[in-house]
């Protein structure tokens, strides 16, 4: 049986040069899928216990995450995609999130 999406959560920081277009991508992805969006700010517990870390075991932020209807937490985006000049690709981090909700839910 297929999982639905609950709400997309947002873990950021208002210091962090992403987070606005981080909240900008899961705002705009929680309004075309008819969900709830939620934001938490330095939650680094939440990103310990959910999130993607490095090698050396930390996550860093923004990372985006959905809450599937049966409580799972899964992350959908924790690195911002580039463009060819560099710039934070709005576009492709949409594509991103959208591709990994896919996957999710049809597992």
């Amino acid at each position: 049986m297929a999982k639905k999406v609950k709400k997309i959560i947002l873990v950021s920081g208002t210091f962090h040069p992403l987070h606005a277009k981080a909240e900008r991508v899961a705002k705009e992805v929680a309004s075309e899928l008819g969900i709830e969006f939620e934001m938490k700010l330095e939650d680094y517990v939440y990103l310990t216990e959910h999130g993607v870390k490095d090698e050396l075991g930390f996550a860093s932020i923004p990372q985006i995450f959905i809450e599937l209807d049966d409580g799972t937490v899964k992350p959908v985006l924790w690195e911002f995609p580039l463009n060819e000049k560099l710039k934070p690709d709005i576009a492709k981090a949409k594509e991103q999130i959208l591709s990994r909700i896919k996957e999710e839910t049809e597992k």
